[in-house]
């Protein structure tokens, strides 16, 4: 049986304009879609809520500035007098808050028609925009934003009648395809073996993946760029460690795609937006669809049979047919919409980030009174330091992170735009002269929504205890971090605070991390699913550690080549771990850029394929295998006491760097043996901060010479590297030197990185840092 399966929310809108004279009315009707505009001006196209009100729509996202008219031409068959009904709303009445921000004008033809738009109604509806006599042919309309706060428009309708047209969720869309004339069976494109839905990290590791392993690839995703969080729009940095565990080839791909920002949120460029997509494009078994909303699923006796995407520019749809789809969306929509079991935890859900950017510039600035944001004061919000809002402005906590995703991000505007009211009109205006608000997220980047279930769900006692799955193969390394609302800046907002903080449990494999099973990554019920990203089988604590960019990335490179196996055997997800796991192992072993042109072809090695990385990876800091001399890094060192491992300092030597209090009584213990006798040069790294002991003891033991040392770590080494010499020691081959540094005493936190040893063919080098 065939089971026409509509995404669970409202349906979708067309978009396209259409004359008719037909009406039921017999009333003379235009239909323009405003996504359809072919000069948007500086109005943005914001795709991220067609799920919730049915369509995509122009945003006036202008910080506060009123942004370039959006205009279009529009062929009119028949000339009169129309009403004009625009779909629109008050963005911040559902809150009953005043100010109307989001108000516009249209004008018809030069004429600017009187209504107000966008400053009634609490949900989207359609608003009276007044009257308009055109004669029969091209009309020009132009669309006016009056505040640069966030006005937003659906669709414009024309009628000669009377009546605004239907706005029932439940009927708006058939209406809106009968009236455009859209065929009621869409174009078919076929033949694909992996149809991926998402274009985030995770979507483009598993189109990339599978498409160098011979799968011909349909990669869909609904923004007009690739990244999805870790994209220019949202600008989260890509955390998480790869290249290293079981599998340490999973994650070249990855390493491909990454961006290099230095700061989440980064400037634009560091997202590198075009790199991504051309790296997918480079790929010839690869069809890339940006601006396609996947709305509809075809599913036959437990298998997806296709998916219908929208066109978000022009409205047309289109049928993919595939032997395998794979639900990268984040939200697990895919696999909500064919019917794939699913969970959602009840309350306490991490929410959505919409981070923001000010700077200062050399003239005093204004910013308008935003007596309809949130009303707050300076002890109300975190300073935004280095002048960003990052990761902690998060809210929608025990919001419905499907169903209210609009009013979510709407709300968090609403708190970012207070902010920085408070900043520039409010308590901090003397401080404020000449801030100037440079960015503001209107894509928000959620952390949390449906997770679709798979033959195991992870969780944090498998990750905690190191319980060993035999499919165990994507690295998950970073702590498992979940985030609650923090209490000072809830009070005043309790029902949806705007301020988070994280809590991580880091017991956590950093360096090798923890094995997360490709049983987690298909669907235990859907047949021809996969999944990869934040909506795999994991509960919501394991979450906490799977979530990130990079760790999503490697998932896809796993189910890409997962899709390979299954299209050349003729078998579902299920049975590559059932019964063709040792030919995915040795896939996993290979390259990230290692490909085939189909999945029965041999699978050829490039000459510019990565070196392999060890099993911790490579390092995050400085590789001590490329330094000159004999290196011993941290987690080689003897450990006694509380040690904290730390990366927040850079230039550090291997994978990070561990710190103490003196309070903890901790010693570091570095032992290295040389391999020929000689004089050697022993030294000592450290990275230098304010908290750091300005009487760290420090002891140099080789055979019976022993020699005592007081360092000043706020200091910075003198050495390359930031490695100070601790002086020259005479050493007999085989010989093992020590260097200990302890805690106690040290007036500060101790620093511990790494020691080297330079050979010498003369007396002392240097002198050392400190008094013996």
């Amino acid at each position: 049986m065939l089971m026409r399966r509509p995404l669970p929310a409202a349906g979708l809108l067309a978009a396209l304009l259409f004359t008719a004279t037909g009406s039921p009315a017999h009333a003379a009707e235009v239909l323009v879609e405003a996504e359809s505009f072919a000069d948007r001006g500086g109005w943005k196209l914001d795709t991220q809520f067609i799920q919730q009100m049915g369509s995509p729509y122009l945003l006036a996202h202008g910080l506060g500035t009123p942004v370039k008219d959006a205009t279009a031409t529009v062929t009119f068959a028949e000339g009169g007098t129309y009403r004009v009904f625009v779909r629109t709303f008050d963005w911040v009445a559902r809150w009953d808050a005043k100010g109307s921000p989001g108000r516009f004008r249209l004008s018809v033809d030069g004429e600017t028609l009187p209504a107000e738009l966008g400053a009634q109604g609490d949900d989207w509806g359609w608003q009276d925009a007044g009257t308009v006599t055109v004669d029969a042919g091209e009309v020009a309309l132009a669309l006016h934003d009056q505040t640069g706060f966030d006005g937003r428009v659906d669709a414009i309708y024309f009628t000669t009648g009377d009546a605004p047209p239907p706005n029932d969720s439940a009927i708006l869309p058939a209406w809106r395809r009968t009236l455009l004339g859209l065929p009621e069976e869409p174009p078919t494109k076929g033949g694909y073996d992996l149809v991926v839905i998402g274009g985030g990290y995770s979507g483009m590791g598993a189109a990339l993946s599978g498409a160098r392993m011979g799968c011909k690839v349909a990669l869909i995703q609904d923004r007009p760029v690739l990244g999805g969080n870790g994209s220019s729009e949202v600008r989260v940095w890509a955390m998480g460690l790869i290249r290293r565990g079981k599998y340490p080839r999973i994650g070249e791909i990855i390493d491909e795609i990454a961006d290099h920002a230095k700061k989440s949120p980064g400037a634009y460029e560091e997202f590198e937006d075009a790199k991504k997509e051309a790296i997918v494009r480079a790929e010839k078994n690869i069809d890339l669809f940006l601006n396609h909303h996947a709305f509809d699923v075809d599913v036959k006796e437990n298998s997806i049979q296709a998916i219908s995407a929208l066109d978000t520019r022009t409205g047309e749809i289109t049928r993919f047919e595939g032997k395998l789809f794979a639900d990268c969306t984040g939200h697990g929509t895919i696999g909500a919409a064919a019917g794939a079991d699913w969970e959602m935890t009840p309350k306490g859900r991490m929410g959505m980030s919409n981070m923001w950017a000010w700077d200062e510039l050399e003239q005093p600035t204004e910013f308008p009174d935003a007596d309809w944001a949130l009303d707050l004061s300076m002890k109300d919000f975190p300073y935004p330091r280095d002048h960003h809002g990052q990761w902690f402005w998060e809210g929608g906590f025990d919001k419905d992170p499907i169903k209210e995703a609009e009013a979510i991000r709407d709300w968090n505007l609403r708190a970012v735009y207070g902010a920085f009211d408070a900043m520039k009109n409010g308590d901090g205006a003397a401080k404020h002269k000449t801030a100037v608000l440079t960015w503001v997220a209107y894509i928000g980047g959620p952390r949390e929504s449906r997770r679709l279930l798979g033959d195991i769900q992870l969780t944090q006692d498998d990750i905690v205890e190191k319980r060993e799955f035999p499919d165990g193969c994507v690295p998950s390394t970073w702590s498992i971090d979940l985030h609650y609302p923090k209490e000072q800046y809830a009070e005043k907002f309790p029902d949806n605070p705007f301020i988070s903080y994280a809590v991580h449990d880091r017991r956590i494999d950093r360096n090798y991390g923890y094995p997360v099973p490709y049983r987690c990554f298909y669907s235990r019920n859907i047949d021809n699913l996969f999944m990869a990203g934040r909506n795999i089988s994991v509960t919501h604590q394991a979450l906490g550690t799977t979530r990130v960019m990079k760790t999503c990335g490697m998932m896809g490179e796993v189910i890409g080549r997962a899709a390979s196996v299954c299209v050349k055997h003729g078998c579902n997800p299920r049975r590559v771990y059932e019964d063709y796991w040792g030919e995915m192992d040795e896939l996993l072993k290979l390259p990230g850029k290692a490909r085939r042109a189909t999945v029965h072809e041999a699978i050829e090695i490039p000459d510019d394929a990565l070196e392999l990385a060890g099993s911790h990876g490579p390092p995050t800091g400085l590789d001590p295998a490329k330094l000159e001399g004999l290196v011993i890094d941290d987690n080689a060192a003897q450990l006694e006491g509380k040690w904290t491992e730390g990366t927040g300092l850079k230039g550090y030597v291997g994978y990070a760097y561990r710190y103490a209090s003196p309070g903890s009584k901790a010693v570091a213990t570095f032992k290295a043996t040389v391999k020929d006798a000689g004089r050697y040069d022993v030294q000592l790294a450290w990275l230098p901060h304010e908290n750091r002991g300005t009487t760290v003891s420090v002891t140099v033991a080789a055979g019976t010479t022993s020699k005592d040392y007081v360092i000043d770590m706020t200091k910075a080494a003198k050495g390359e590297h930031d490695f100070e010499s601790l002086g020259a020691f005479d050493l007999l081959a085989g010989e093992t030197l020590s260097v200990t540094v302890r805690a106690e005493g040290a007036g500060g936190n101790v620093h511990a990185d790494a020691i080297r040893l330079l050979k010498v063919g003369g007396p002392r080098v240097g002198e050392p840092k400190g008094k013996e």
